[in-house]
């Protein structure tokens, strides 16, 4: 294995010089293939173990060192495991020595997790460069995210303090999970912000996650968090009854449907949450949480606008709470008990440290920790700290107001229903509007370039939290599914990747991990193609006819074997033949939505456009991008809508 810091030299040398992939692992395994591939081939060679596991670096194991991505702990090395790697072991034989070890490698990350763009590391910022190398991969656990989705392990463990494995999950188009707060241990977690930190999970698919999720969910008596398995019980019995009494209303008010012709939503309440339609929402972010909120509603689904008036306030409080937090978790780190001392001397000034601290630390780990010992200052405390926690009470009653089930953790509150008519029954009397779930975009735009990371301020940065923050403070599960965003090709070069948000009442992640699965099913099938075959085929690259079948053209695809690959190449030269032939490079998720929205007059007039822009290379590509203007409608003249629910198509 490289030593750390010969690793981290080369790494930044090869991102310098643009020839490096994507730096992706900090340490790894030899004995498996190297994590930073040169070409984009299939990702497990023959003869490798398919069941591998990608470890974020501030998870402690044995038999890696444990860095954060940080200069201080360059050299750290842990005396034990945590319980979630230990857990994930079990399901494997035992290994006894490094090259038998389950784990491929520890992978980069932002500074002790600080950071949404995995750019803050001390070994140099990860790259997508399979696809789109100038652009962003999220973070913090955006090493996690690209190790997945290069194909490089089966799933991967990240941690989630305000959306440090759905937002990079939702750049990279695989799905990332934070589970509720406690049900996962974290001993042997360095901590960030202990009152959010959460261990998280990425994999390309949802059922990955959920046979993970299921290995590593237990009861840990080291971790002083943990949830008991006498909770845990009693939980799990408060909320089958909690089901069966909205079963129960439900049967009785004829809205409960079980006949053979029943759809996989049905009987689901899906909450859109009015203060989330943000005038910072992307327009084709915007379009996508329509197209998705659709596709539930075809699929049984109910939508319910709902109102969560006090999450405006969860970005302000959050970024008060985790440097605080941060603050207190950081002081150990002087040299002497933990981290690499400094050469300078530490004691000749008025502060202890400093030095040591100073040249240990990356800018934003500095940044937070002077702002966290601020709001923790006597003159701050009560302003700050003290009104950011009342913050974060109030957005988590506003979850617990709009779900059906009840928080097993606090007493339901009561409503003042004096004002309905005394004919209705008192179990059908209710607050505000209870829905099962609650689906939102994962990110506000899509995934920005590097470039217009380094220009952004730090608070512009935090920005990127918006939709993510309120799930941690109120400790709910959340899951981003990768959604497929239509888009003009003018742009081939962005990414056309979004992720779609699925929140859940506390302890209820079993059913937001198994109504995620049906709905990354229903995208596919909506598709009718593979999420990776998609985002290939909006890249639109150009392909040789007669090179279809040979690897010397470079491969577009991931994850997948020699037969799959080239049936994809095959795939996508037919596509591209039927765009240069002008026959209408249309978009294949929606065209069967697409077809019948207009008037047969409409439609007609449209045909006949496109069979007249035959032959005409001006107009090919205009009369080509109709059916993507029918799906993503723009704001005129690039106004801001107002907050709300975002309007339906005609």
């Amino acid at each position: 294995m490289p030593s750390i810091l010969k690793l981290r030299a080369a790494t930044q040398a090869a991102c310098d010089a643009g020839t490096i992939t994507s730096n992706t692992f900090i340490s790894y395994n030899n004995r498996h293939r190297n994590p930073i591939p040169t070409w984009l081939g299939p990702p497990v060679p023959k003869g490798q173990d398919p069941r591998h596991v990608a470890v974020k670096d501030n998870i402690a194991t044995a038999r890696f060192p444990t860095t954060c991505a940080s200069a201080i702990l360059q050299n750290h090395q842990s005396p034990f495991e945590a319980d979630v790697v230990t857990q994930l072991a079990k399901q494997y034989p035992p290994s006894k020595s490094l090259e038998d070890s389950m784990i491929i490698g520890k992978t980069n990350m932002d500074e002790f997790g600080m950071g949404s763009h995995s750019t803050n590391s001390f070994f140099g910022p990860v790259r997508n460069a399979g696809h789109f190398p100038l652009y962003s991969v999220g973070g913090s656990s955006g090493g996690s995210a690209v190790a997945v989705a290069y194909g490089q392990c089966v799933v991967a463990l990240g941690t989630d303090t305000g959306g440090s494995t759905r937002l990079p999950a939702a750049y990279m188009d695989i799905a990332g999970f934070k589970p509720s707060y406690g049900l996962i241990s974290r001993w042997g977690v360095v901590p960030y912000a202990n009152s959010l930190d959460t261990v998280g999970l990425l994999a390309s698919s949802v059922r990955t996650i959920q046979l993970a999720f299921q290995q590593i969910s237990r009861f840990d008596s080291k971790d002083p968090t943990s949830i008991s398995q006498k909770s845990r019980v009693r939980m799990e019995k408060r909320r089958k009854d909690d089901l069966t009494q909205e079963w129960k209303r439900q049967a009785r008010s004829g809205e409960l449907n079980t006949g053979k012709n029943r759809k996989v939503f049905n009987n689901k309440k899906v909450g859109v949450p009015l203060e989330y339609n943000i005038s910072e929402l992307d327009p084709d972010v915007r379009q996508a949480w329509q197209d998705a909120l659709e596709l539930l509603q075809e699929n049984g689904a109910t939508i319910v606008p709902i109102s969560l008036p006090n999450t405006k306030h969860a970005l302000s409080a959050y970024y008060v709470l985790a440097p605080a937090e941060a603050a207190s978790n950081l002081s150990k780190y002087d040299g002497v008990r933990y981290g690499t001392r400094s050469d300078a001397n530490d004691g000749a000034g008025d502060v202890l440290f400093s030095e040591t601290r100073g040249a240990g630390f990356g800018d934003e780990v500095r940044r937070r920790i002077l702002l966290g010992s601020y709001t923790l200052s006597s003159e701050a405390i009560d302003n700050y700290f003290v009104k950011a926690q009342k913050v974060r009470r109030l957005v988590q009653r506003d979850f617990d107001r709009v779900f059906a089930i009840s928080n097993p953790l606090r007493r339901p509150e009561s409503f003042d229903l004096s004002d309905m008519d005394q004919s209705v029954r008192l179990d059908d009397k209710h607050g505000p509007p209870q829905v099962d779930f609650i689906v939102c975009p994962t990110a506000p735009t899509p995934p920005p370039t590097l470039n217009a990371v380094k220009e952004q301020t730090p608070v512009d940065t935090y920005v990127n939290d918006v939709f993510t923050v309120p799930a941690s403070l109120a400790g709910l599960p959340a899951i981003s599914v990768p959604f497929p965003v239509p888009r003009d090709l003018r742009n081939p070069e962005r990414p056309v990747i979004t992720g779609i948000q699925f929140i859940g009442q506390y302890s209820d992640d079993d059913r937001v991990l198994r109504v995620s699965r049906y709905f990354e099913k229903i995208v596919r099938k909506s598709a009718n193609v593979s999420p990776i075959r998609w985002n290939s085929f909006l890249r639109v690259r150009k392909i040789p006819a007669d090179n279809v079948n040979s690897r010397e053209s470079e491969p577009l695809l991931l994850g997948m074997s020699n037969q799959r690959w080239k049936a994809e190449q095959i795939f996508l030269s037919n596509m591209l033949r039927k765009k240069e032939a002008g026959q209408g490079f249309r978009a294949i998720r929606f065209q069967r939505r697409t077809v019948g929205r207009e008037s047969p007059e409409v439609n007609l007039k449209r045909q006949k456009e496109r069979q007249s822009s035959v032959g005409s290379e001006d107009n090919k590509l205009d009369t080509t991008l109709d059916a993507w203007e029918n799906i993503a409608r723009r704001p005129k003249n690039n106004e801001a809508p107002e907050p709300g629910i975002p309007e339906r198509r005609q």
